[in-house]
């Protein structure tokens, strides 16, 4: 090792070696602002460490050099060959003397802590590789040389994840063209962090107690200001949901040490901790009117450097007897293409994508098909669009909140997607090019739409590290997860997604959406209609077949399908829709259309029979909406002439969403009911009078509500009582990670949620269950 690139030192021609997000911090400390001190470890070491890899694998003996030219569209050959290259780098040694310089350096700050962050420069064939910020996560680790050593090759180690390799190739880069350096930093306790995002319409400043991390881990939710930076006047604050914090290890009365989530960070567990708030401290916004003035006061000077475009990372860092500002992390605007119109929704799947807008009017007239690949803007989605949904790269609706249809559609089929963007509409025209930020919840027209104007490589710029086209898969997990006792299981209804889905950590399917489901195989036409037309026997294999992909892809997991749940307005383009008034927020759902058409549900049990009687016994039956006990002896007996009981393994669950369940659960266990599982999305608009479906009542639509997580502990609690199991498949784990602590201390049985929030939710049920254990050891020790 040549030498170490100091932040303060760094000149124009070392871009390469130190990687972008080390050059921007360098420019700023080098005129007098305030960063966090560090150095950089170049991108010459990486290579020289990959070159002196003494493997017997024919797979890394060319590395760096070898192009690494992979059919990505192979899941299994991609995670195979990232497992495979990452274990080489993860077992190999470190040159002790690359060790000892780095670990000399970083004493020089007093510190127990240190952050190892990934600072990336790609060659100039590919002038859209810049801002990839979560494709490459940060590392912390002990100031030890053992940690920093291997602190050092997890984050090299990242470039050959199977994310990265999916994203080096869709973006035609090849790993010559990568140069990836680390930027070593100490960690000091923090006041508070967050983010301050500036463009010309106005700023936004998030932040939390503590240390950045809960935020960019998703465990809390920050709070907010808005500022007009003409005139530095804070036009509105908001209080986020913030329960725990994290800071360095020992630095907290209190609080236990825990690794932190692969998903976003990485940590060796004895250098940070976290703790949970105090309530009055959870009221509380984490900015003094003093220091979100200092923040302020910052951005404004830096408009003068980096223009009216930039988000920039801070950290109140905790000294002796005062504070400091300083800055973490600086993104300068990549865009060359000026924000001409901006509309805000609510943020409904993740992601950032650029493409061209097909705007529909009237949801009526669905079209038969849609063109591959477009933002498609509607004013709402129903179930039945799900056929033609995967074809698209984003959705906008104008109505509809986080458990929207559209939303929950979006999730699962990994599609970017705002929705409740008021007048999308009528203020965007098909055929204009749109950057859809699903993370944010945000659209803006991009100007211009010839390739003159707007080429591929400008328009990547534009893009989050999220792999442009999310469809492409879900989430690689690692494969070195912590045990855990909750089950985690996975909501599904697409059989195309199921190869994907199967190889995640999940104990089986908690939810497999019906409704969903077959909308694949009834060819715009109501089930009643195929019955009625004699078509029952083709439907019932079409059906059978369907649910047996499920049963046999993850036997002998289990795999609990729910029986439909539709309501007319649901399904306005089938022909022989459901008879009940469109203008009902409920419809007749669930059981209570059993009773007024059980033609349909008979079907439905003839299919899981057929099921079991080709051999599979781990599908298990979850009735919806269920109102009242005589609704559910009535189903039970249907389940009984279906002979499906006969089968030792079958298990009839019912859906906890409808508030009655909170007085006549024991009643249901009398009755038969095995098990529950909440539905948080009904749950809470019954608790509290909200429909779902409208987005402009998203604050009152709260699942972590009192009354809705009073309801859960109930529910949970009596099902304990009554010795049957208690799992939640509703969206509020997936959409607020930060309940499911309490989840876990109230003693759920299994969390179901969709694939693409499973790796976060695995690591939060693992943090939760860990704290219930170092709680109970404390305990017994004192």
């Amino acid at each position: 090792m040549d030498k170490l690139y100091w932040l303060d030192q760094i000149k124009l021609q070392d871009r390469s070696k130190v990687g972008d997000k080390a050059f921007y911090l360098s420019k700023i400390i080098q005129r007098g602002y305030p960063v966090v001190p560090g150095f950089v470890v170049s991108a010459e070491i990486l290579r020289q460490f990959l070159e002196n890899l003494n493997s017997s694998e024919s797979l890394v003996a060319d590395l760096p050099h070898s192009s690494l030219h992979l059919d990505v569209t192979n899941w299994r050959q991609l995670q195979q060959v990232a497992s495979r290259l990452r274990q080489e780098i993860l077992t190999a040694t470190v040159p002790q003397q690359w060790v000892s310089n780095i670990f000399q350096a970083a004493r020089e700050w007093q510190t127990g802590c240190l952050i190892l962050r990934p600072t990336l420069a790609v060659s100039t064939a590919t002038p859209g590789m810049k801002n990839i910020s979560g494709l490459l996560e940060s590392v912390f680790c002990q100031c030890e040389p053992e940690a920093i050593a291997l602190a050092l090759k997890r984050t090299w180690s990242q470039i050959f994840r199977a994310r990265s390799l999916l994203y080096w190739q869709h973006s035609g880069i090849n790993l010559q063209q990568i140069n990836l350096a680390v930027l070593v930093q100490p960690v000091e306790n923090a006041i508070a962090s967050g983010l301050l995002t500036a463009d010309p319409s106005g700023w936004e400043i998030e932040a939390t107690w503590g240390l950045g991390i809960a935020i960019a881990l998703g465990e809390v939710q920050p709070d907010i200001y808005y500022i007009q930076p003409e005139t530095r006047v804070v036009l509105e604050q908001q209080l986020g949901n913030k329960m725990l914090a994290y800071s360095v290890d020992d630095a907290a009365p209190g609080a236990f040490s825990q690794p932190v989530a692969n998903s976003v960070l990485t940590t060796n567990h004895t250098c940070l901790t976290t703790y949970l708030l105090q309530e009055a401290q959870q009221k509380q916004h984490a900015l003094q009117e003093e220091h979100l003035q200092q923040i302020i006061a910052l951005g404004t000077q830096l408009v003068s450097e980096l223009g009216k475009t930039f988000t920039i990372k801070w950290t109140l860092a905790q000294q002796p007897t005062s504070s400091k500002l300083y800055i973490t992390q600086v993104s300068p605007s990549q865009s060359v293409i000026p924000h001409l119109h901006f509309i805000r929704g609510l943020g409904a799947a993740g992601g950032r994508i650029v493409a061209t807008a097909l705007v529909i009017i009237n949801p009526q007239q669905k079209p038969e098909q849609l063109p591959k690949g477009v933002i498609l803007v509607v004013p709402t989605v129903t179930p039945d669009w799900l056929p033609l949904l995967q074809q698209v790269a984003g959705i906008i609706t104008e109505q509809g909140g986080l458990t929207s249809h559209a939303a929950i559609l979006a999730r699962e089929l990994g599609i970017t997607a705002v929705v409740n963007a008021t007048s999308a509409t009528t203020l965007i025209q098909t055929g204009e090019r749109l950057l859809l930020d699903g993370d944010r919840g945000e659209v803006y027209r991009i100007k211009g739409d010839s390739k003159e104007e707007m080429d591929k490589g400008r328009e990547e710029n534009l893009l989050s590290s999220r792999h442009p086209s999310p469809k492409v898969s879900h989430p690689a997990v690692t494969s070195h997860l912590p045990m855990i006792a909750t089950q985690l299981l996975v909501n599904l209804s697409q059989s195309t997604l199921i190869e994907q889905v199967q190889s995640l950590p999940v104990d089986g399917v908690g939810l497999l959406r019906s409704e969903l489901m077959v909308l694949n195989i009834l060819s715009g036409q109501h089930p009643n209609s195929w019955i009625l037309g004699g078509r029952q026997a083709e439907l019932l294999e079409l059906w059978s077949d369907q649910i047996m992909q499920f049963a046999q892809a993850f036997a002998p997991r289990p795999v609990f399908y729910r029986s439909l749940d539709w309501r007319s307005q649901d399904l306005p383009s089938l022909s022989d829709s459901l008879e009940s008034s469109t203008q009902s927020m409920l419809g007749e759902r669930g059981t209570f259309s059993y009773l007024q058409n059980p033609a349909v549900f008979e079907l439905e049990l003839k299919a899981l029979a057929s099921v079991q009687q080709a051999g599979y016994s781990n599908v298990n039956l979850l009735l919806p909406f269920v109102r009242t006990v005589e609704e559910f002896i009535f189903c039970r007996r249907k389940v009984e002439q279906a002979f499906l009981t006969e089968v030792a393994q079958f298990q009839l669950w019912i859906m906890a969403e409808v508030p009655s369940v909170l007085f006549l659960l024991p009643e249901y266990v009398k009755a038969g009911v095995a098990g529950i599982s909440i539905g948080t999305n009904d749950l809470t608009q019954l608790l509290l009078g909200v429909d779902r479906e409208q987005g402009q009542l998203a604050k009152v639509f709260n699942e972590r509500h009192p009354a809705v997580m009073k309801a859960i502990a109930q529910l949970i609690q009596m099902a304990e009582s009554a010795g049957i199991p208690c799992s939640i498949c509703g969206q509020a784990p997936a959409l607020y990670p930060e309940i499911i602590d309490k989840l876990v201390e109230w003693g759920i049985t299994s969390i179901s949620v969709e694939p693409e929030a499973v790796e976060r939710t695995y690591q939060a049920i693992a943090r939760a269950e860990q704290r219930l254990i170092l709680a109970a050891a404390r305990r017994k020790l004192h």
